[in-house]
């Protein structure tokens, strides 16, 4: 079942969906990009309006200045049509010819500005032309001083040309301002077209933003909380999340996943800690009891030599729950972070001959052997607790080793660690077993079959020897043994305030004897 599980997730992660992370980024950017495209749109038609709004202006204005050259040059034409009327004012502003002459040359200068096409300045080229032969001609027939009915009919006919051609210009002015507004309505139209297609795209990526956000973020969000619910609540342990959506809330739910996993796992290693330890504690019990039960009245005298059986007996049962109860204390210290150690400058070489020595005379069926180097090899430790961790390590490897055997406790050093190794001939470990080595209450297969134990000591140990600054090392192939290794910080031995012999027994002059924790 865990391999499947194990595919399934493989599987999840393999086909990720959209994370929420890129979810939020696409809609960023296309809201950025809809709202560049809005903007220069926009810009687009503004400018056009401007364009269409400016040529509308400028015909506007070419209309009214040619129909007032036109006026003005029919007054002109009135004024000075009658030689034998003196000359009056023109009746709706009061200018003379001269000043109307005058007005007229600026109207022409204003309509070669005006003018912003090539057939516009053509026309209003011709127009200058027939006004300039009108004026000449009027100028002619006041000098000659002719009547009436001499009237210069070239006056007349250039007048009339004149005239024809404002006509034409605008007629021009007019036309290009009906299809500017033409434009003018076709760039509102667009303009309008475009802002309800834009309006539109933008309501559907949010409806088909907020459609993916609840189809694909929300539900598998609800499932996980529902599953954490249920977990927590103890109602259901094997209520696990769905690995669904965005590849975040994929992550989330893995992750609580893997956590419910690893907490059912640990209560069910803590149920087999308690069976363990129960039965542990049951065959030394049941030793004791079955030690005692020799005192009791009624029985047959015991004989010294039994006496001092039972008594071996019940001294190895009491050492061995000394030792379960000691390594379940010591658990609990750690876990608390109340593990106190009591630091001295001492040498390794005595405390691994102490250890070599404890076991030696009990253990016959071994070979314990002890490498020592000439030189002290110094560090700073709680003596009691370095013990305990040797005593663990040099036990194991009696434990796991074949009777006859030899296990070597060795000391070495260099500039700037001391180490401690103890090799036997043991069993060995493979690289998965290896891996759970020093998890609390967890013992690799061979390990529970060989001998007693509830799994605590090599996590103890490690975590004492990590207290100190140190480390363990472990190398090992099955049925190769194993070997173990403490590696502490050296001190100097030339250092000031150390003790002058090694294998001195009281802490060093100045050291401190405070807790660490």
């Amino acid at each position: 079942m865990l391999k499947h599980e194990e595919g399934r997730r493989a599987e999840a992660r393999t086909g990720r969906a959209m994370s929420l992370r890129a979810f939020f980024s696409t809609v960023v950017g296309g809201l950025v990009l809809l709202s560049l495209l809005s903007a220069t749109l926009l810009v687009g038609v503004t400018q056009a309006l401007e364009r269409v709004a400016s040529t509308l202006s400028e015909s506007v204005d070419g209309v009214r200045q040619a129909e007032e050259l036109e006026v003005d040059l029919l007054v002109h034409s009135r004024l000075v049509s009658s030689p034998d009327t003196p000359l009056v004012a023109d009746p709706s502003r009061g200018r003379s010819p001269l000043e109307i002459e005058s007005d007229v040359h600026r109207q022409l200068k204003d309509l070669h500005t005006t003018a912003s096409t090539d057939e516009e300045r053509q026309v209003v080229a011709e127009v200058e032309r027939h006004v300039g032969a009108y004026l000449e001609a009027q100028q002619r027939l006041s000098e000659t001083g002719r009547n009436s009915s001499s009237f210069d009919g070239r006056m007349v006919a250039t007048l009339d040309a004149a005239l024809r051609s404002l006509e034409r210009l605008i007629q021009i002015n007019v036309d290009q301002a009906q299809h500017e507004r033409v434009l003018a309505n076709r760039w509102s139209d667009t303009a309008n077209l475009l802002g309800l297609v834009l309006g539109l795209l933008l309501l559907t990526s949010l409806g088909l933003g907020s459609f993916w956000l609840r189809r694909s973020a929300l539900r598998p969000v609800a499932g996980l909380q529902r599953a954490m619910r249920a977990f927590g609540a103890g109602r259901d342990k094997a209520s696990r999340a769905p690995e669904e959506g965005p590849s975040e809330i994929r992550d989330m739910a893995q992750t609580f996943n893997e956590m419910a996993d690893s907490l059912t796992h640990q209560q069910e290693q803590q149920l087999a800690f308690l069976a363990g330890v129960a039965h542990d504690l049951r065959n030394p019990l049941s030793a004791l009891k079955l030690s005692t039960a020799l005192a009791a009245p009624g029985r047959a005298e015991v004989t010294p030599e039994r006496m001092q059986r039972t008594l071996s007996l019940v001294r190895r049962q009491v050492a061995r729950l000394d030792r379960m109860v000691g390594d379940l204390l010591d658990a609990t210290r750690i876990e608390a972070g109340k593990l106190e150690l009591q630091p001295e400058v001492r040498d390794t070489r005595e405390l691994a001959r102490s250890v070599v020595e404890l076991y030696q005379s009990s253990e016959p069926g071994h070979t314990l052997e002890l490498a020592l180097p000439d030189a002290p090899v110094l560090v700073r430790a709680d003596p009691a607790r370095l013990e305990q961790v040797l005593t663990n390590l040099v036990s194991n490897a009696l434990k796991y080793s074949p009777a006859g055997s030899r296990v070597e406790v060795s000391v070495q050093g260099d500039a700037h660690h001391a180490v401690v190794a103890v090799a036997d001939q043991g069993i060995g470990m493979s690289p998965e077993e290896l891996k759970g080595l020093f998890v609390p209450f967890q013992r690799a297969g061979n390990a529970r079959q060989r001998a007693p134990g509830v799994g605590l000591g090599l996590s103890v140990s490690r975590r004492i020897i990590e207290a100190h600054g140190g480390r363990i090392e472990v190398e090992s192939q099955p049925g190769q043994g194993s070997v173990f290794r403490v590696l502490l910080a050296r001190v100097d031995v030339s250092a000031p305030g150390l003790p002058a012999a090694p294998d001195e027994e009281e802490p060093a002059e100045g050291e401190g004897t405070g807790a660490l924790h």
